[in-house]
């Protein structure tokens, strides 16, 4: 079954939603100049240091009626239903706070320099599946989800082995400056997520490069197929599926947890089940969404719980976001 058209852009940062009139609504200038100010002045902090800050303003954070917050708490009700409501309300508060990291760290790894970047990787664990997947020669299929630092890792993998990364465009364009300069200065070639990106996708593989790609968000226009993740249907990407079909190359998957007290990050690699590799895309997509589980169920405080994972339903299901559906 193929999902509607029934979306928006993915939250974050620098993704920008559809207003109610249908245009895109644009970030004002004086709210870019100050992001970028921001994440400028807390580079100049040592990386404990940003730690602190980051969660500090997490905890602040999940205190207030936010909708991340009541997003995440949302999310984390569907995917984790055995949870009390206390240990899920706690889970809540802690991956907040490594969402508040996350933001905090941008401008430390978007302009400090290569090896102080790449000394924050304090342990590699499971290197050698990229390391034979480079040496296979057919290119590498990087699946990242929003789990740790994906930031971290599309600089550390780029720096090692040629890389095409999908992306959205930022709406401002102060910030469109910022972010592809900060992602793509290791080497990374920023793709965008049109049918010309996926050719490009295709021709790096080809090229035995690798490609970087976020699976757990909604894909646009129809093009993904309801399966379950953590037992509910979602409307989950077949680009990972096609792309391993067409080209044969290796699916990895990947991500970079965040140590405590700032101490750095630790890198994790792992082959993909062999199911990923099937030709049926809705069991190959199911598959995937079960590893990427297995990946979330190891570092579930790091996982971005507030993208509203299941907002694309099938017919006749409402969006469990809305505030009725809360009620």
């Amino acid at each position: 079954m193929t999902a509607r058209a029934r979306h928006t852009a993915a939250p974050g940062l620098y993704h920008a939603a559809p207003s109610a009139r249908g245009r895109v609504a644009q970030p004002r200038p004086v709210a870019a100049w100050f992001a970028v100010l921001l994440l400028r002045g807390l580079a100049l902090l040592p990386f404990p240091a940003i730690y602190r800050i980051g969660g500090a303003l997490g905890r602040i954070g999940a205190s207030l009626p936010l909708r991340p917050v009541r997003f995440a708490a949302t999310t984390i009700r569907m995917c984790l239903p055995s949870l009390s409501a206390r240990d899920r309300g706690a889970l809540v508060r802690r991956s907040t706070a490594e969402s508040i990291r996350a933001i905090c760290e941008l401008g430390a790894l978007w302009t400090w320099d290569r090896d102080r970047v790449l000394g924050l990787v304090r342990e590699v664990r499971g290197g050698e599946h990229f390391d034979a997947a480079i040496v296979g020669g057919r290119g590498v299929i990087l699946v990242s989800p929003h789990l740790g630092s994906w930031e971290l890792l599309g600089l550390y993998c780029s720096a090692r082995h040629p890389i095409a990364s999908l992306y959205s465009r930022p709406a401002a364009t102060l910030l469109e400056r910022f972010y592809e300069t900060g992602r793509a200065r290791f080497g990374a070639r920023l793709v965008p997520a049109t049918a010309g990106g996926m050719r490009a996708l295709v021709r790096a593989l080809a090229d035995g490069q690798s490609v970087g790609i976020i699976p757990d968000q909604d894909p646009r226009g129809g093009a993904g197929v309801f399966v379950p993740f953590f037992g509910v249907l979602a409307n989950t990407t077949t680009l990972v599926s096609r792309l391993a079909q067409q080209t044969g190359a290796p699916v990895v998957l990947t991500y970079a947890e965040r140590l405590p007290h700032g101490a750095g990050f630790r890198l994790h690699f792992s082959p993909a089940s062999r199911a990923v590799y099937e030709p049926d895309v809705a069991v190959s997509a199911g598959a995937l969404n079960l590893d990427i589980e297995r990946l979330v169920r190891a570092c579930p405080e790091q996982y971005l719980w507030s993208y509203r994972r299941f907002r694309v339903r099938p017919d006749g299901e409402a969006n469990p976001y809305t505030r009725s559906a809360d009620a």
